[in-house]
């Protein structure tokens, strides 16, 4: 295992978001049998790329939350659940983890403060 990253604790919020977002279909009774299937699924593969993260960091995890997020934003159009609950839950979830995973890339790759910090 990898030493703590101060970035570390952005992939415990994706953690966190991942597993709300698993529960929310039973939370929040979606009717929808795509929406239900859809948000199990990317919501275990966020949950999972953010341990993966945590135990050992790579930029490729980070990406692939960030792709799973614009999903979560776009697969109500794109599955047909429009107009429902399930959307709602869909979208919000997908500019969270989309803006979560956004940050870590550029505090990983641009911050400078970072870069000049004394080690």
């Amino acid at each position: 295992m990898s030493t703590w990253r101060r970035e570390s604790v952005l992939d415990l919020y994706s953690l966190v978001v991942g597993l709300s977002l698993f529960a929310s279909p039973w939370l929040f009774v979606f009717t929808s049998e795509n929406a239900r299937i859809d948000i199990w699924a990317t919501s275990a593969l966020i949950a999972a790329t953010s341990i993966i993260a945590i135990v050992m960091f790579s930029n490729w995890e980070e990406w692939l939350n960030l792709l799973l997020g614009f999903w979560l934003v776009v697969s109500p159009w794109a599955l047909g659940f429009t107009h429902t609950k399930a959307m709602h839950v869909s979208i919000g979830a997908g500019i969270v983890v989309t803006f979560i995973a956004a940050l870590e890339l550029w505090l990983v790759n641009y911050d400078t403060q970072q870069a000049t910090a004394p080690k």
